[in-house]
């Protein structure tokens, strides 16, 4: 599933294409499995350009309204400069046929899986959905004082459920709860009680230390899933430390150990982590 550093990665892409100008919108017979509210008005409408809290891209329309799109497990919007035809993609559910002043013809959703959701919503419907998220990985409101705070706030709670929660902290996943652990030196399954001030520390920084490297290499593909807005893989796996790792990359020794934990594969090295 795309989680922050691939999520970004799509925004900063598709932004260097914008405003969009739409002038035809089409749709697959079963994208309203994906789309969960009308796509009226859009036609003459321009996308001046697209945010984003944690995984959820935000489109900004120039009539003031906003395209929600979460990607879901295999997601991707993908940008294409000729004109016509259309981007030729199997699982193609949403295509905006349009002009940029990059030259853009097409904009187009492509989800294999459609485990992706959308939305088109007025400001005011678009605001109170983002005031379900925490704040964002990345943003100035991401603070030490707020990350222990919202960690402590289920104290009975194994950490890494806590970290993949998106009311307290949008944009985890889950390589990058694993990560973060990893880095904190601490194991994932822990009650988040049991963590002494030092090691929520370590925590907090071990998020940037996840994801700086990662949105540097165009985010993190493990063999299908995720493509960027050029159709390209990222390369950020070359940074994961525990997560889809044979033998431990902080200590460069020890066998990883990879277990479930709510429903995900958990991994974590025996000897850096306690």
């Amino acid at each position: 599933m795309p989680e922050l550093p691939e999520v970004k990665t799509i925004q900063d892409q598709l932004n260097g294409f914008m405003p969009f100008s739409i002038e035809r919108v089409r749709r697959s017979r079963v994208a309203g499995s994906i789309v969960h509210t009308p796509l009226t008005g859009l036609t003459g409408r321009t996308i001046t350009h697209i945010e984003r809290t944690g995984k959820l891209l935000d489109f900004r329309l120039d009539d003031s309204r906003h395209l929600l799109s979460h990607l879901g497990m295999s997601g991707a919007w993908l940008i294409a400069r000729h004109p016509d035809p259309p981007i030729a993609e199997k699982h193609t559910h949403l295509q905006f046929q349009g002009k940029s002043p990059a030259g853009a013809g097409h904009l187009a959703y492509v989800d294999p899986r459609r485990f992706g959701h959308m939305y088109l919503y007025s400001a005011q419907q678009a605001a109170a959905k983002l005031q379900q998220l925490g704040p964002d990985l990345l943003s100035p409101q991401f603070t030490l004082q707020y990350f222990t705070d919202a960690l402590l706030s289920y104290p009975q709670r194994m950490i890494k459920v806590t970290l993949l929660d998106q009311s307290l902290f949008a944009g985890t996943g889950n390589y990058i709860a694993n990560e973060i652990c990893a880095h904190g030196g601490v194991l994932p399954h822990r009650r988040v009680q049991t963590l002494c001030r030092a090691e929520i520390s370590r925590l907090y920084r071990g998020v940037q230390r996840v994801l700086r490297p990662t949105i540097g290499k165009g985010g993190t593909a493990f063999g299908g899933g995720y493509r960027d807005a050029h159709g390209e893989r990222g390369t950020g796996v070359q940074h994961l430390v525990v997560f889809y790792q044979s033998i431990c990359q902080l200590c460069r020794q020890t066998p990883v150990v990879k277990t479930v934990l709510a429903q995900r594969g958990t991994y974590h090295c025996p000897s850096c982590q306690k």
